[in-house]
């Protein structure tokens, strides 16, 4: 079983996928207890000075002038949980908030949070328990932080509120507790400020995003490599030379990789010579690395915002290590929020350029005699026709979910709070951008399929044949027409894992 170990310089995107995916085992390393024992020191010499100090001695917020006597300061941090655990609608996913849990003690491992270490070895003992805290999808604006999800989290830990159940269901947390052989914790000063505030939620969601893009931009170069040969384009647009003389990193691997999928192909051997023939290929063929690698150069920046903010310490106020306790607005999500917002947009001109793509392959006039939508008995039958229209539908959806989030803001708090990043709603509608678009390659993927079926007796590319046998159980040859809604489940199946990009590789070789 996989261990992900959480140090005192924090932890890789790598380990938040195997924790909110999979089944890694969660550990406190010797140092990471030390850095929040001693961190946890100077929070408890300030409590007995008496200072002033926000979180510690004072009310949260607008009410941060209000001062807490010492013997109402553990109440305070209970009060602080169960007001901030306001959030209503659906439950988020179980990845997203395992995902969240374990970045919440990754910050508290960084040792500039004051808590105590066994508040961080309780949401260890909830993640290696697989017990998920119910967290509404509405109730954080991304300043300061995700407070509500986070606080919602932290209920759990307190033996309150729910807990998703093994269907889904919601459950009450002390029950989860019990049956798990765990019992609640207290908290004391500053901890229940520490559980909740921080960036946790929409960087779990950011990083489960780009894995999960960056698979989907590798996949837009297979689809529409297959849509290009099944409408028997050219493949010398995708020329090396022809991207060396724009330098722009995405585009030349994008391009690459198109046209290695086009070598070896008895389909484009048939027109390759006819110089009379696609002297210029319209643009959703020729201008496909263009568009697809400007979405991998986003992805890449939005890679390093994720990467810089997994070794960031993000709460307030933070322990210093000279005994300093500093408010900070590191909690505000602008750069996660730019970032899911930026990755957005990139995703959504994916999934745009490929229903181009599929209507094109679908209209007679336009697809260099392949049969009306792809049927070989059109008018009886309509072959994909409706698949084009939720093509459609989708793209539609993601060009407004396209319009930015982190442009919003409503002030909160008494105008305490007074800007805030909206980065949590960016991060979530970013993962449906992302889903939107895994259908929507889906349906080129059944669309260059049968495209390439119908260009029999040629035999097509590796990928082609690839493609072919992936879905061919599913879509069959092409004849009358059937109950397309399961063939097209089996294309966002194939399209969403791995096996088909694995085939593809071990023909042609690793995909950039």
């Amino acid at each position: 079983m996989t261990t992900v170990t959480i140090q005192p310089t924090g932890i890789s995107a790598d380990d938040v996928l195997a924790v909110a995916r999979g089944t890694a085992t969660v550990v406190l390393a010797p140092a990471t207890i030390d850095a929040m024992a001693t961190s946890r020191a100077i929070v408890d010499g300030i409590e007995s000075s008496g200072r002033p100090v926000y979180g510690v001695s004072t009310g949260f917020g607008a009410l941060a002038n209000t001062f807490v006597a010492p013997q109402r300061r553990a109440e305070l941090q209970h009060a602080l949980i169960r007001s901030h655990a306001a959030g209503v609608g659906a439950p988020m996913p179980r990845e997203v908030v395992r995902a969240m849990m374990l970045l919440r003690v990754r910050s508290l491992a960084l040792g500039r949070s004051g808590v105590r270490p066994l508040v961080a070895e309780a949401l260890v003992d909830l993640l290696n328990h697989d017990i998920t805290p119910w967290v509404p999808e509405h109730g954080s604006l991304g300043a300061s932080g995700d407070l509500a999800p986070l606080a919602h989290c932290a209920l759990a830990l307190l033996g309150e509120g729910w807990v998703l159940g093994p269907a889904g269901e919601r459950q009450d947390a002390a029950d989860a507790l019990t049956a798990a052989g765990l019992k609640p914790i207290e908290l004391a000063a500053k901890e229940g400020l520490a559980l909740i505030n921080g960036t946790d939620g929409m960087l779990g969601m950011l990083l489960l995003a780009i894995h999960d893009a960056a698979h989907l931009f590798a996949m837009a170069d297979v689809t529409a490599a297959l849509a290009i040969e099944a409408m028997l384009g050219s493949e010398r647009p995708f020329l090396p030379e022809l991207h060396a003389i724009r330098p722009h990193p995405g585009q030349a691997a994008s391009a690459a990789n198109i046209h290695r999928l086009l070598q070896d192909s008895r389909v484009m051997d048939s027109h390759r010579d006819d110089l009379a023939h696609a002297v210029q290929d319209a643009y959703s063929m020729r201008c496909a690395p263009q568009v697809a690698g400007a979405a991998r150069d986003t992805l890449d920046f939005v890679r390093t915002v994720a990467s810089r903010e997994l070794v960031s310490v993000v709460d307030n106020p933070v322990v210093l290590p000279d005994g300093r306790v500093e408010s900070t607005g590191n909690f505000h999500g602008a750069p996660l929020g730019f970032a899911a917002d930026f990755l957005a947009i990139a995703a959504a001109e994916v999934g745009a350029i490929a229903e181009r793509r599929v209507d094109r392959l679908l209209d007679v006039t336009r697809s260099r005699e392949l049969p009306a939508f792809l049927s070989p008995d059109a008018g009886v039958n309509s072959g994909l026709m409706i698949a084009q229209y939720t093509a459609a539908g989708i793209v539609a959806e993601n060009r407004r979910l396209a319009a930015p989030a982190s442009v919003d803001s409503l002030p909160t708090s008494g105008m305490q709070e007074d800007h805030v990043s909206m980065g949590w709603a960016a991060a979530k509608k970013l993962r449906t951008v992302l889903d939107n678009l895994t259908s929507l390659l889906a349906v080129e993927l059944l669309a260059g399929v049968r495209g390439l079926q119908l260009r029999a007796p040629l035999v097509p590319s590796p990928a082609g044949r690839a493609a072919v046998a992936a879905l061919g159980a599913a879509a069959g040859e092409p004849g009358p027409d059937v109950f397309l809604a399961p063939v097209m489940e089996a294309a966002r199946t194939v399209v969403a894992g791995p096996e088909l990009r694995a085939v593809i590789e071990r023909e042609v070789g690793p995909l950039g």
